[in-house]
């Protein structure tokens, strides 16, 4: 090109700028509205991304603010592509005529006279590389700065700059490239992000690291030489490597995002969410490890929550959610379970602040009917008279029922729905029944995270809440009185861990197991300072799994989960006075020193053992049985050794055992009224 043809392309653009930038105030409307299709980012607490979703042109495109971009890039990326962004209007004239007079002198292009703003009309409405489209363009430059500010078209440029394939812009790249947000970048990485929109396709460091290390290392030596980073520091870059992979976009607590974005508003660019980052990717770790352990297509869910807000912290539908197997997309934190026992805390809360029950009350563990219904415990032994606390600690069954039967199973039932706890009966059943408080009843383990949340001090049940600005605390339904809560989470701290459970080391929790019917479900839910969590272990599909219960599936990550969890040392709730004392502190009324009440008639015998005596040795007379008998009480008696009942006429006072073996054995025959004696023999071998 000559210098003639070279003057005059320079006026002829020069003219057209002039000509079109009227026309031009039509423009901005429509192109602005890719930059409000955004990708939507779903993040933790602190900002941290836990999940980005594919805009709707299937780009990762990240909405940048300059203030969380690194400056150094900022820097780098002006010296090189814009030097007099801060003071131009759009175009740059010294730089147009910079560019004609290095065309005319090497008789080709050497360097472009774009700006920022110029390249951000591109990003906007692409147009062919023509000289029509490059005054059109400039025209477009100067309307951008007119409506929008210099830190406002940066932010453009940031969150539009193509870096190969469907990437676009810094934020995007960087996750993609490096693993983290831009917002501290060294000179190396500063520098690739820099050259890749240059030749987005020709320069991914994925596909052509060479290319790709050669484009960074010249924008190194020019940030050099215009003095925008040191000969040193830029030289030490030279030597860094290039990534050639690139990462998967962070995808943590995938059902609960999911659920998250599906009911976001569209063009909706970021959701900061309630969870703990790190919490959950911790989590995530763990379930993965404990998933190596079950079977191929057994799964994990995990809720944990903050008892003061109903925040959730961390949130795990299943181990992995792409294993087929594991029916892994399925949300298990959501799906309706039977819950096993980990209702009966809140029956025995609700009938102590009823008045029929106290902690210390006498209940009854011997095989009967209520109300035409025989329940049965989970291991096939009986107790006898224990107290009410140590019934609920050993999640008995037979007394539990008793204590629902007393307190009525649709009344208990309604409580809990009265604090938004969903229980949904089976389908057949219009009224609920005594199974309820056994498993007979279906809800989810948000539910029962929730649930347990009411056990945290007040008695008060807050909902989870997942979105950062509707955690205030504010929004919880009473359920227990704070005397109540504060008995039956004292009650369930003292239960013993199973002996396969990491030691707990930060302090006592008060926490409950469930197993449904057939081991289909196994749960453990635990409470520690403002910290609850929820632990379900399972088939999503139901199928059986004998030998797998609570206490042993679903406790040892209970327990390791809560080893990880920062202040999380014992109930945190006051002990409260007054009306709200808990019932364990106050006298015992007399009434309630047995459940139920115990009226005897006037001249009647407590039931005693009248052979063998306690303490007594009997020789086994071979393989006859031997002879029991009672005195006393009030008839049919109920016969049991070692817990286990033995058969007996429900019209006599005596009974034939045939012992098992030698040894010692504990006898113990209880009456209709849930008197009950015990003796202490040994059986000894015939010589």
């Amino acid at each position: 090109m000559t210098r003639r043809q070279a003057g005059l392309l320079a006026t002829v653009v020069f003219t057209v700028i002039a000509v079109m930038a009227p026309a031009a105030w039509g423009w901005l409307v429509r192109p602005l509205e890719r930059a409000t299709d955004p990708s939507l980012t779903v993040t933790d607490r602190d900002g941290r991304p836990l999940r980005v979703f594919l805009s709707a042109d299937d780009t990762w495109r990240l909405p940048a603010d300059p203030d969380r971009i690194d400056p150094g890039y900022q820097a780098m990326l002006i010296a090189i592509e814009d030097q007099r962004f801060a003071d131009h209007l759009g175009v740059d004239p010294l730089a147009i005529v910079r560019a004609v007079g290095q065309m005319i002198g090497a008789g080709r292009v050497v360097s472009g006279a774009s700006t920022l703003t110029m390249q951000t009309v591109r990003l906007l409405d692409p147009q062919p590389r023509t000289l029509g489209a490059k005054a059109t363009e400039a025209a477009r430059a100067l309307i951008l700065e007119r409506r929008l500010d210099k830190r406002e078209i940066l932010a453009l440029y940031l969150t539009l700059a193509p870096f190969g394939g469907n990437l676009e812009g810094v934020r995007a790249a960087s996750l993609a490239y490096f693993g983290k947000e831009p917002i501290a970048l060294t000179p190396a990485e500063a520098a690739l992000l820099v050259a890749i929109p240059q030749a987005p396709e020709r320069l991914r460091p994925d596909r052509h690291p060479q290319a790709a290390r050669i484009a960074r290392n010249r924008i190194l030596i020019r940030a050099a030489d215009s003095g925008t980073i040191p000969a040193n520091v830029a030289a030490e870059a030279m030597t860094d490597p290039v990534p050639t992979i690139r990462r998967p976009m962070p995808m943590h607590a995938p059902h609960l995002t999911r659920r998250i974005a599906l009911a976001a508003a569209p063009g909706t660019a970021s959701i900061s969410t309630t969870l703990d980052g790190g919490l959950q990717r911790r989590i995530e770790g763990m379930a993965a490890h404990w998933a190596e352990t079950l079977e191929p297509e057994a799964g994990i869910a995990v809720v944990v929550a903050d008892t003061t807000d109903g925040a959730v912290l961390a949130h795990l539908g299943s181990p992995d959610f792409f294993a087929t197997r594991r029916a892994g997309q399925i949300d298990m934190t959501r799906a309706v379970r039977s819950p096993g026992s980990t209702l009966k805390p809140f029956l025995y809360g609700l009938a102590f602040d009823d008045g029929f029950l106290d902690p210390r009350s006498i209940v009854t563990d011997a095989p009967q009917r209520i109300s035409g219904y025989a329940p049965a415990n989970f291991a096939p032994v009986h107790i006898g008279e224990l107290p009410a606390a140590e019934a609920l600690r050993q999640s008995l069954n037979v007394p539990t029922v008793a204590i629902l039967d007393r307190y009525g199973p649709g009344r208990f039932v309604n409580r809990l729905r009265a604090a938004d706890t969903r229980l949904e009966l089976p389908h057949a059943t219009d009224h609920p029944g005594l199974a309820v408080i056994l498993g007979g009843v279906g809800t989810t383990l948000e539910d029962l995270v929730s649930l347990y949340t009411g056990l945290s001090g007040d008695g008060r049940v807050r909902p989870l809440v997942v979105h950062a600005d509707r955690a205030n605390g504010t929004d919880s339904r009473p359920l227990l009185s704070a005397g109540a809560s504060w008995e039956v989470a004292r009650i369930l701290e003292e239960s013993l861990h199973p002996a396969h459970a990491a030691r707990r080391r930060g302090g006592p929790i008060a926490w409950k197991t469930g197993t449904s019917y057939g081991f289909r479900d196994a749960w453990a839910i635990g409470i520690a300072g403002n910290r609850v969590v929820g632990v379900w272990v399972g088939r999503p599909d139901g199928t059986p799994r004998p030998g797998h219960y609570g206490a042993r599936s679903a406790a040892p990550l209970l327990f390791e989960i809560f080893d990880t969890l920062p202040g999380s040392t014992g109930l945190t709730a006051p002990l409260p006075t007054g009306s709200a004392m808990p019932p364990s502190l106050r006298p015992l009324p007399q009434a309630l020193t047995y459940f139920p009440p115990r009226d005897r008639s006037p001249g009647s015998t407590p039931v005693t053992i009248a052979y063998p005596l306690d303490g007594s040795e009997i020789e086994r007379p071979g393989e006859r049985p031997i002879a029991l008998r009672a005195k006393g009480g009030k008839r049919p008696l109920v016969w049991l050794i070692d817990g286990r009942p033995i058969p007996a006429s429900p019209h006599r006072r005596d009974a034939a055992w045939q012992p098992d073996g030698l040894g010692f054995a504990t006898l113990t025959v209880i009456d209709a009224e849930g008197l009950s004696a015990q003796a202490r023999v040994r059986v000894r071998g015939t010589p």
